[in-house]
C-alpha cells in the first residue's frame, strides 16, 4: 500500500484538535462518557428488541398476518425512509449541535416507547384515548394494530438519529484515541440490551402479558432519557472547562454546504461501506425479528427457548464486537473483516435455509458475522470523514440502512406469507400451522450475496492508490487520512 506512512502535518479544521491531541486532557472523563452513552444505546436496542421474540404472541392475541407483523415492526423505518430523518438529523447534529438535537431524538424514542405499550393496554382497548381515532380509518387494520404502528413511528422517529448521534460523540471523545474500541463496546453494551429483550419479553408475556413485556421496554427507554440528562451536563461542563462555548463560532464553522454532501459522495471507500452497511442490516435486523419464529416452526423450539436461543445472537456480538474492536485498533484489517463477515452472513442463512444443522451452531456463527462488520464499518468511518461533517456522513449512511431494511422486512413477510398460504391466524392459534422458512431465507441469502460483492470490491479498492488505509492500525489510519486530507485541501477540493 502506497504512502500509508505519511508525516505530513495533520490537516485541523476550524474548532478540531490534531488527531493525536483528541481525547487527551479528558483522561476517566471519556470513558465515564461511554459509560453513559453506553447505557443510552443500551436503552435504544432493549426497546426495539422487547416484542422481537414475540410474534407468535402477537399473532395470536391480535390477529395479525406475517406481513401485518412486518409491517408493525417496518413503521420504525417509514419516518428514516421517507422522511430523511436519519439524513436530516445528522445535518441538525452539525448544524446545531449533539446536547439539543440529542435531547429531542431520545425524547421522541421513549414517546414511542410509550405510546406503543399504550397501545396494547386493557385501557386502550376498552375504548380509552385515542381509540376512537384509529378505529375510524384502514378497517381491515384494529386499533390496536395501528396504535402499535404510530408508536413504532415515533420511535423511529427518534432511534436512528440518535444512534447517529452516538456515533458523533463518540468520535468527538476517542478520535485518534482508542476509537474501534469505543466503538466495539458501545455497541457491545447495545447488544445486550438486544439480548435482555429478546429472553425477557417472553417471560414476562408468559408470567404477566404481552403488554407488561412493552411496558418494561418503554420504561428502560425513559430511563436511557434520563442517563442522556445526565451525559448534557457532563459535556456541557467539558466544554466550558475548555472555553468552547462560543455558539456563534460554532455556528459559523458547521454551517451546512451542498459541496459537502458531493465531497462525500466521491469518496469512493465511504459510498462502499454505505452500500456494505445498507445491504448487510437489511439481512441482519429482519432475520432477528423472523429468528425466534424459524426456530418454532422449524426446530420445535417453545416460545421461551426460541427467545433465549435468539438472545444468544447479541450476546455473542456483545462480545466479539469489543474484541474486534481492539483487534481494529492494534491491527487494522478493516477491508478484510468486512468481507469475512459479509462472507460468514451467507454461510449461516444457507444453512438455515436448506439444512437442520442444530441452531447451537448456526445463531453463534451468526453471531460472529453479526460482529465483524459493524466492530469495523462504524469506527472507519470516522477515520475518512472529517469531524465536522460526521453527522452528515453517518446520517446518509442510516438512511440507506433505513431504506433497504424497510424494503427487506416487507419482503420476508410477504415471501413467508405467499409461500405458506396454509398458514393462518386462525391455524397459528389452534397450533396446526406451521411456517415453512426455506424462501424466505433464499430471499435473505440474495441480499446476502449482495453484501459480500460489495465487501469484495471494498477490499480491492483498499489494495489500490486511492485508498484510505483501512488495512492499517488506528493510529496509522488516523494519520494517513488526516495527512490525505490535508493534500486535497490544499488543492481547493
Amino acid at each position: 500500500m502506497a504512502n500509508t506512512t505519511s508525516t505530513d502535518e495533520a490537516i485541523i479544521y476550524p474548532g478540531e484538535q490534531p488527531v493525536a491531541s483528541r481525547g487527551e486532557g479528558r483522561g476517566m472523563m471519556r470513558w465515564v462518557i461511554l459509560i453513559v452513552m453506553s447505557l443510552v444505546i443500551f436503552a435504544n436496542y432493549y426497546l426495539y428488541d422487547c416484542f422481537s421474540t414475540l410474534k407468535g404472541v402477537l399473532q395470536a392475541d391480535l390477529g395479525a398476518t406475517s406481513t401485518q407483523w412486518g409491517l408493525i415492526r417496518n413503521f420504525y423505518n417509514v419516518p428514516n425512509t421517507f422522511l430523511f430523518m436519519a439524513l436530516l438529523g445528522g445535518i441538525f447534529l452539525d448544524r446545531f449541535g449533539i446536547r439539543r438535537t440529542g435531547f429531542l431524538f431520545t425524547l421522541l424514542c421513549a414517546l414511542g416507547g410509550i405510546v406503543t405499550a399504550y397501545g396494547v393496554s386493557d385501557a386502550f382497548r376498552s375504548g380509552g384515548f385515542g381509540y376512537g381515532i384509529m378505529d375510524s380509518f384502514l378497517p381491515g387494520y384494529s386499533p390496536e394494530l395501528k396504535m402499535l404502528m404510530f408508536g413504532r413511528l415515533l420511535f423511529g422517529l427518534g432511534a436512528e438519529t440518535q444512534i447517529v448521534m452516538l456515533n458523533k460523540v463518540l468520535a468527538k471523545w476517542f478520535r485518534g484515541k482508542e476509537l474501534a474500541l469505543a466503538f466495539g463496546l458501545n455497541l457491545g453494551v447495545a447488544r445486550l440490551g438486544s439480548a435482555l429483550a429478546m429472553s425477557l419479553s417472553p417471560r414476562i408475556a408468559s408470567q404477566i402479558s404481552f403488554n407488561a413485556a412493552l411496558w418494561v421496554g418503554a420504561v428502560v427507554m425513559v430511563s436511557g432519557l434520563i442517563f442522556f440528562l445526565v451525559y448534557m451536563i457532563i459535556d456541557k461542563w467539558d466544554e466550558t472547562q475548555r472555553g468552547a462555548g462560543d455558539a456563534s463560532k460554532l455556528a459559523a464553522v458547521e454551517e451546512f454546504h451542498i459541496s459537502d454532501v458531493l465531497n462525500l459522495l466521491k469518496n469512493r471507500s465511504y459510498i462502499l461501506m454505505v452500500l456494505l452497511c445498507a445491504s448487510f442490516y437489511a439481512v441482519v435486523f429482519p432475520f432477528q425479528d423472523y429468528l425466534a419464529d424459524l426456530l418454532t416452526h422449524k426446530y420445535g423450539f417453545t416460545a421461551i427457548k426460541a427467545g433465549d436461543m435468539t438472545s444468544l445472537i447479541p450476546y455473542a456480538a456483545a462480545v466479539c464486537t469489543i474484541i474486534f474492536g481492539w483487534f481494529v485498533d492494534k491491527k487494522g484489517k478493516r477491508a478484510t473483516l468486512m468481507l469475512g463477515g459479509s462472507a460468514l452472513l451467507v454461510v449461516s442463512h444457507l444453512c438455515f435455509g436448506l439444512t437442520y444443522i442444530t441452531p447451537w451452531v448456526l445463531v453463534p456463527l451468526f453471531g460472529v458475522a453479526y460482529s465483524l462488520v459493524p466492530a469495523a464499518m462504524w469506527p472507519a468511518i470516522a477515520l475518512i470523514v472529517p469531524e465536522k461533517r460526521l453527522g452528515m456522513a453517518y446520517g446518509f449512511m442510516t438512511w440507506m440502512q433505513n431504506l433497504w431494511w424497510w424494503a427487506m422486512a416487507l419482503v420476508a413477510g410477504w415471501v413467508l406469507d405467499k409461500t405458506n398460504p396454509g398458514v393462518t391466524p386462525d391455524t397459528l392459534r389452534a397450533g396446526t400451522g406451521v411456517y415453512d422458512y426455506t424462501w424466505t431465507m433464499m430471499a435473505f441469502v440474495a441480499l446476502g450475496a449482495v453484501a459480500l460483492l460489495v465487501a469484495v470490491a471494498l477490499k480491492s479498492h483498499e489494495k489500490g492508490p486511492d485508498n484510505h488505509a483501512l488495512e492499517l492500525p488506528s493510529g496509522e489510519a488516523a494519520a494517513f487520512n488526516e495527512a490525505k486530507l490535508k493534500k486535497y485541501s490544499k488543492k481547493g477540493l
